[in-house]
């Protein structure tokens, strides 16, 4: 069957891909009603609720604590920018960030967000001023509490990492994407002994996010969390046709391991043949 598949595939190319090229239109139309569905469905009322996450429930208490010692509360939405892959993971940082500019503002606590891309800088500037603002102490906000250290990867690590133990922070918050300064950061905070954040869906910070913090929200959840905080229809309604997406997913893969366990292959034959 292979053999001949593959003949087809040399004799009529243009066909085949014309298949492949409508498969993936329907699978695109597919993820695309889910999502606009859940979000029809948000906007009527009907607004997802999202399930208890720890970390989440932690902020408050990390900042609480600050508070209570007089330090400062530490928060970083990860280095990546606002147009690669990892855009996402950056906009669900600054998403907790409005969140957590407004407890510091609501508690007293200083805070301190340091920044390695020059993009999202003026960003989160703007959402701590406008936290601040909508609080009613805009004078709390500091020139130095938004910070910008440096463009370069170890070198703002080495500036974070020396605020953290100059100021001796209460709370370590960072959450977004991650790449090797991650665990100098975490590492920086522990010997402070501050309560620990973390948050990024780069499979290959996790582990050392679960090593040294307290709390670690684990791929998907903050993008959760993001939409949680800040409450908003439109985004829960959309990991609300997500989760139905996923749903999709797995009883495909589900149906598939029965089908190879039964001695058939054919969904495994289909993606192989339209999957290019």
């Amino acid at each position: 069957m292979d053999s001949r598949w593959r003949q087809i595939r040399e004799k009529g190319g243009s066909m085949v891909l014309y298949v492949e090229r409508l498969l993936s239109l329907a699978t695109l139309l597919l993820i695309s009603f889910f999502v606009f569905w859940g979000i029809f469905t948000a906007k009527r009322g009907n607004v997802p609720k999202i399930r208890r996450i720890p970390g989440l429930e932690a902020i408050t208490e990390a900042i609480g604590r600050a508070t209570e010692l007089g330090k400062a509360v530490h928060f970083n939405p990860g280095i990546g920018d606002l147009t690669s892959e990892v855009a996402p993971q950056t906009l669900a940082g600054l998403d907790i960030l409005t969140y957590v500019a407004q407890t510091c503002a609501n508690y007293g606590a200083e805070l301190i967000v340091t920044n390695r891309n020059a993009v999202v800088h003026p960003i989160t500037e703007e959402i701590v001023r406008q936290a601040y603002a909508n609080q009613g102490v805009i004078d709390l906000m500091k020139p130095e509490t938004v910070r910008f250290l440096s463009d370069e990867q170890f070198a703002y690590a080495a500036s974070a990492m020396g605020i953290i133990q100059r100021e001796r922070v209460a709370a370590n918050i960072m959450i977004g994407a991650y790449y090797a300064e991650a665990l100098l950061l975490a590492e920086a905070a522990a010997q402070v002994g501050a309560i620990q954040i973390g948050a990024t869906a780069r499979m290959y910070q996790l582990p050392f996010f679960v090593a040294t913090c307290d709390y670690t929200l684990l791929g998907d959840e903050m993008y959760a969390g993001g939409a949680a905080v800040t409450g908003d229809a439109v985004r829960l309604g959309s990991i609300l046709g997500q989760d139905y997406v996923k749903i999709v997913c797995i009883v495909l893969g589900i149906i598939g391991a029965l089908s190879a366990t039964l001695g058939s292959t054919w969904l495994n034959d289909l993606f192989a043949r339209f999957g290019n």
